[in-house]
């Protein structure tokens, strides 16, 4: 009679495990029923194809990296269009391939290095804390030159715009940084045209675009997204992350 059990048991087990683990379902390619899902299926359906022929937007990152401005750009080009297509190649970049740590403590693994990025349509250069580290950074500020010869757009967010400062790329153009940082930025990069920090909270000159950054990432971000597709989508867009929730969360 125990032996009965057992085996009742085992094969009970082995039912739960067929149930959660594979699933009979429509091969999508061949559209045959018998298809069964793996449970690889579930690993890998979310992962986005690089398709050359999609415009590809750079997520530039380094140790320190305000996590939030890089997520908001990718929160924002990452999202499909209406019927699920996916619009965007959306990349992150950093000087090599090792795993950047956030201010905020998270670790991120590039796509790509300045060596091995592909071409840009677009640039986002977000912030940290201690940018010092990064304007002093040879190797960053040549990728930031190489690539403003290719890109259609760049974006800077925070204090980001140290480092399009030390670039040179942005002379004669207006630019905002974080509230309270203008004033230094004007010192240190004369050239620019630095505007009120207190006053303005992004703004676009050409081909170049930049914000207070934190949460006005998501401005910088969406503003590109309509120039780059319609008002239609941007507005698609600010309904599935929820935008309207955020700005009315009191009521």
């Amino acid at each position: 009679m125990k032996k009965l059990r057992i085996l009742a048991t085992l094969f009970l087990a082995t039912l739960l495990v067929n149930c959660t683990t594979e699933k009979s379902k429509t091969d999508p390619k061949t559209g045959n029923t018998d298809y069964v899902a793996s449970q690889s299926d579930t690993l890998t359906k979310h992962l986005k194809p690089f398709r050359p022929e999609l415009p590809t937007i750079g997520l530039l990152m380094f140790h320190g990296v305000l996590q939030g401005e890089v997520v908001a750009t990718s929160d924002v080009f990452g999202k499909p269009d209406k019927n699920l297509e996916q619009l965007f190649n959306v990349i992150t970049i950093a000087e090599t391939e090792n795993p950047i740590t956030t201010e905020e403590g998270m670790r991120f693994v590039p796509d790509h290095t300045f060596e091995n990025c592909p071409k840009l349509t677009a640039l986002f250069v977000p912030s940290g804390y201690d940018m010092y580290a990064q304007v002093h950074n040879e190797k960053m500020v040549a990728f930031i030159k190489r690539k403003n010869r290719e890109t259609e757009f760049i974006v800077s967010n925070c204090a980001g715009a140290q480092l399009i400062g030390k670039s040179g790329i942005a002379d004669g153009h207006k630019i905002v940084t974080y509230i309270g940082g203008g004033k230094q930025l004007q010192e240190d990069y004369p050239n620019l045209k630095v505007q009120d920090d207190s006053l303005v909270t992004f703004v676009e000159d050409g081909k170049f675009s930049s914000s207070n950054g934190n949460l006005t990432s998501y401005i910088s971000a969406l503003n590109l997204l309509e120039k780059m597709t319609n008002t239609e989508h941007r507005k698609f867009v600010e309904s599935y992350l929820y935008l309207d929730r955020l700005q009315n969360w009191e009521n």
